[in-house]
């Protein structure tokens, strides 16, 4: 499985902490469509997330 661009920032619906994928931005009030890995979208701010950032090994 790929690694997700995006972790969930903020505690709505338990997701926080959370990998996720940006389907689409948009201009208005800095919202955005975004996908989680167990397949769940959800409409939210772009504020709502921050760079994965990689994994060291």
């Amino acid at each position: 499985m790929t690694t997700l661009p995006y972790i969930y920032r903020w505690d709505r619906q338990g997701r926080k902490g959370q990998p996720c994928e940006l389907l689409i931005r948009a201009k208005a009030m800095n919202s955005c469509l975004v996908r989680f890995a167990d397949g769940y979208t959800m409409v939210t701010s772009r504020n709502a997330l921050r760079k994965n950032k990689p994994q060291s090994t």
